[in-house]
């Protein structure tokens, strides 16, 4: 495999090093995507990257939001992708460009347009030609764009990525995929590397290890996993072997990590989502990070160094500090191989105790070293280092050396001093140094510590000292060698200034780590220069919103459009259905007259809202799968079924249908139950030794008349995991046409197979199999299930529901556009309401807020914090969706994730003269209980606190 880089590239790999334009760099890599930042603030944002100590940013490119429906592309406004690239070269900003076509990113489908889902036969992320065929129309589009702007011809994008984290999926030939892309990314202009990211560590499944394309790392460890340098290594060290440098395009934000990544050689260093932002409209996706469902908040916010409105956090100056450290070393870091830090030093006692690890150095190219001193447990600690190459000296000698929790500091080692203007070794420091200037005839070096920092120069000349500020000298002698010691006290700056005899000068400042994060610079004249951190006004405000209220008629569509006859119930996404709400109606198929005990709702997602007639039934996030409503004898009518499309599935997890990464939205079906048969009782057992399925125990005709009769997963094995056939029959009712089983309970893997045909599986995260079509109404029915389970765990309770499908269906559906076209019908006729704000079971409603004219005048906008219970939302601004929420309360409530799940953010930039308004769809989906909308917290954005001169003192 060849990942040789051209001479003449503006980036060059290496084994040990990343070269751009020639010069070795260590890249910090920040995301910042375009699609969740309103477009006024681009540059705002970009510029908060590049000040708190980032050099480039890593940019999704999200192929649906370009391409909304099939051949309608849109790259305007705020989806303008080159507008955004043009801010990044005119910032100097490299971009590491990821144009999928799958991107992740916890985004609707990961990137991938829904209509792909309903096209039949298509195999998505692979080479499969109708699926190729598709990306080439997405790569015809934007990789000319990227290839525009690439560093060489005067844009800042130095490399491409192909894809996302392909070894999580079951792609099943990634080197033609991946090839396939490459070609097509080459085709279109492409010069500069293509890379290729693994997610969990499969660089073949991630990349095919193709001609070509360089694998990369994505790490998500725990930041205090004490073996993750040994792992982070081992990749390095693989790597190394096809002579490319560890780049890790993703991991986690705190910079403790990104510290200990840095030592193990990582020269692109990319913690995901550094600046939070915003999934606007119906963009956000639905994944795995739940109990397995979850649905993705429309504040997309992993704590990282800017919040979504902006803010600056306290990892923004971790973010500073470590750039100013791999500033200081300059090409010697940049060109640095990482190394074992036991050739060099270690824990004074042989053995690392507590929290506190020396695992790794950096050997710099021209001598010295730089150790990595890292807490990952719950304590402070004092340690002592012994050093090999100075002759096994233990350090420090006159002071305490302490390790925080969450802390990796940097540590020289026998470093030459001829980097900062003068001969001589930097022996050994036990603070951290950061910054350092030099002049004509003077330098100045600025080191910091946690408790006390020591400090061992051999600088081959005569030194006297001009002054001394909380800086003591610990040792002395004729040739130079000094021993420096000051304790780092907040607010207190300890100095020393060192005469040479050869006439220059030398200041080291000993500085408090606090005091550290806030240095902004070493002045010409060598005083240093600090900058307050950011604080915010984050005090409520009271704003008077005049709010209006129309109530809807809940079963009725909101589309203005005609509904389309289906006939049966289709998927949405087959129907051109996209994203959004989409409404169902079909007839009850019970008989007249029959008695019907609920609703049985077939394959449905994301959110299904069931009416019999007028009245409600329930709410239910079934997750592609089934779920059951008792309907307390109503259902036998007109059914609608208000289908929310949260969002498709960013992810592929075979656990549940809605989570496989091509399924579709919507439901297939409705059964109005007339019978529940309680099945767990008296199954016929056979034990066996194999896993795989006997053709014999599945036959009709089979005679199991000498097997045990036990319940339904009784029989007690001493088989781990243990092999069983349950087999029984029962009578199925002459006036159905639907047959559906559940396994309610079952922590057991099963597969059912009814008269010897196969049925489905069940398991514990979808317990419902439809059976219908198997079934022959008023006959006898065979079932049997071959069962595995482990450990003895419960194989469930069987019920049996029967009833009659829902038939003559019609489908109308609003985006967010049609949406919003409804509140405006609407609007007129709201009457003045207050919050508090009550609504029964069901209903639905448009809540209008005008905010006053006083609102404009926070220019970076407000946070809405919104306070009820058992209430769904979607609140829009001035025309825009700009979040979705559910509140808290009641058994419906999906688990929600990805960010704030009670607030909304209201950009300034969307503000606008001669008024402003909040619409917000009100659908109380808890059934039994009302929903309740108590109030809406707004709290101003971006607003500094402004500090008096004796605090800034």
């Amino acid at each position: 495999m060849n990942m040789e880089t051209k001479s003449d590239a503006s980036l060059q790999l290496s084994a040990s090093s990343l070269r751009i334009n020639g010069q070795s760099e260590i890249i910090l890599c920040a995301s910042l995507f375009y699609f969740r930042i309103p477009r006024a603030l681009w540059r705002d944002r970009i510029e908060q990257v590049k000040a708190f100590g980032y050099n480039a940013i890593d940019v999704y490119f999200p192929w649906n939001y370009h391409e909304r429906e099939e051949g309608s592309w849109d790259f305007t406004g705020e989806r303008d992708a080159e507008a955004f690239l043009q801010l990044a070269k005119e910032a100097g900003l490299w971009v590491v460009a990821r144009p999928g076509p799958y991107i992740c990113s916890e985004w609707d489908g990961g990137g991938l347009p829904a209509y792909l889902f309903a096209k039949e036969h298509m195999v998505i992320r692979s080479a499969d030609p109708a699926y190729m065929g598709a990306v080439k129309k997405w790569y015809d589009r934007i990789i000319p764009m990227l290839a525009n702007y690439e560093l060489s011809r005067g844009g800042t994008v130095i490399c491409v990525q192909l894809e996302n984290e392909l070894d999580f999926y079951d792609c099943p030939d990634p080197a033609a995929y991946i090839a396939g892309l490459r070609d097509m990314a080459l085709g279109g202009g492409i010069e500069v590397p293509l890379i290729a990211c693994a997610g969990q560590g499969g660089l073949y499944e991630a990349s095919g290890l193709v001609e070509g394309v360089v694998p990369t790392c994505n790490f998500y460890p725990n930041d205090r996993d004490p073996a993750f340098e040994a792992k982070a290594a081992s990749y390095g060290q693989r790597l190394a072997g096809m002579n490319v440098p560890l780049m890790v395009t993703e991991t986690n934000r705190s910079h403790f990590l990104l510290r200990r990544l840095l030592s193990c050689g990582a020269k692109l260093i990319g913690p995901y989502l550094q600046v939070s932002g915003t999934n606007f409209g119906f963009t956000n996706g639905t994944n795995n990070w739940g109990d397995p469902l979850a649905f993705m908040t429309s504040d997309y916010d992993f704590h990282g160094m800017i919040s979504p409105e902006g803010h600056v956090r306290k990892e923004a100056y971790e973010g500073r500090l470590m750039r100013r450290v791999i500033t200081v070393y300059g090409t010697a870091l940049a060109e640095a191989e990482s190394a074992p830090a036991s050739e060099a030093a270690s824990i004074d006692g042989g053995q690392q105790t507590g929290g506190t690890l020396l695992e790794r150095r950096l050997r710099l190219p021209d001598g010295g070293s730089l150790l990595f001193l890292a807490n990952v447990g719950e304590s402070a600690e004092s340690v002592h280092l012994q050093l090999r190459s100075e002759g096994e000296r233990v350090v420090p000698q006159a002071s305490r050396l302490q390790s925080v929790p969450n802390r990796c500091i940097v540590l020289p080692v026998s470093v030459p001093l001829n980097g900062w203007g003068f001969e001589g070794t930097l022996l050994y420091a036990t603070a951290e140094l950061s910054d350092a200037k030099q002049t004509a005839n003077r330098t100045a070096m600025v080191f910091h510590a946690e408790a006390e920092g020591e400090i061992a120069l051999e600088l081959g000349q005569g030194a006297s000292f001009s002054a001394r500020d909380g800086m003591t000298v610990e040792h002395q002698t004729e040739n130079g060698e000094l021993v420096l010691a000051f304790r780092a006290e907040a607010g207190q700056m300890a100095a020393c200034r060192i005469e040479l005899a050869d006439g220059r000068e030398l200041t080291v400042f000993g500085l408090a780590r606090e005091d550290a994060l806030l240095l902004a610079r070493i002045e010409e004249d060598g005083r240093l220069a600090f900058e307050p951190g950011f604080e915010y006004d984050t005090a409520p405000r009271e704003l008077n919103v005049d709010w209006t209220v129309a109530n809807l008629l809940p079963a009725e569509t909101m589309s203005a459009e005609p509904a389309i006859r289906t006939g049966k119930a289709e998927y949405l996404e087959e129907n051109g259905i996209y994203r959004g709400f989409a409404w169902y109606k079909a007839v009850g198929g019970a008989p007249a007259g029959a008695d019907v005990l609920g609703l049985l709702v077939h394959q449905g997602s994301d959110a299904v809202s069931l009416y019999a007639g007028s009245a409600y039934i329930g709410t239910c996030t079934p997750g592609g799968g089934s779920r059951y409503l008792p309907s307390a004898g109503i259902g036998g009518g007109e059914l609608t079924a208000r289908v929310e499309m949260w969002g498709h599935t960013n992810f592929d997890d075979p656990r549940l249908p809605a989570l496989r990464l091509n399924s579709k939205k919507g439901l297939q079906g409705i059964t109005a139950v007339t019978s529940r048969q309680r099945l767990s009782s008296n199954w016929r057992v056979r034990r066996v030794h194999s896993g795989n399925v006997d053709p014999d125990f599945l036959r009709n005709d089979r005679d199991d008349s000498e097997w045990a009769s036990v319940s339904f997963g009784g029989w007690l094995s001493p088989d781990h995991p243990a092999f069983e056939y349950y087999r029984r029959r029962f009578t199925a009712s002459g006036t159905a046409d639907s047959f559906t089983l559940h396994f309610k309970g079952i922590q057991a893997l099963a597969q059912v197979y009814v008269n010897g045909a196969t049925a489905g599986s069940v398991h514990p995260f979808d317990p419902f199999v439809d059976i219908s079509a198997h079934v022959k109404p008023g006959e006898e029915v065979q079932i049997t299930v071959f069962l595995q389970r482990v450990l003895g765990l419960p194989a469930g309770e069987v019920t049996l529901y029967e009833g009659n499908a829902a038939r003559d269906w019609e489908l109308s559906a609003c985006d967010e556009d049609g949406l919003l076209a409804n509140a405006q019908r609407h609007a007129a006729a709201a009457s003045a309401s207050e919050l508090p704000l009550r609504l029964e079971p069901g209903s639905v409603a448009w809540l209008f807020g005008a905010l006053p004219d006083g609102a404009r005048d926070v220019p970076g906008g407000w946070r809405v914090q919104v306070e009820g219970s058992g209430m769904k939302l979607t609140a829009a601004l001035n025309g825009t969706i700009v979040g979705r929420l559910w509140l808290e309360g009641g058994a419906s409530r999906p688990v929600l994730s990805g960010g704030d799940q009670r607030s909304f953010y209201l950009p300034g930039a969307w503000m606008r003269e001669g008024g402003n308004g909040l619409t917000i769809l009100l659908e109380a989906v808890e059934a039994g209980a009302d929903s309740q909308l108590d109030r809406l917290i707004f709290t101003p954005v971006g607003e500094i606190v402004q500090r008096s001169s004796e605090e800034e003192g």
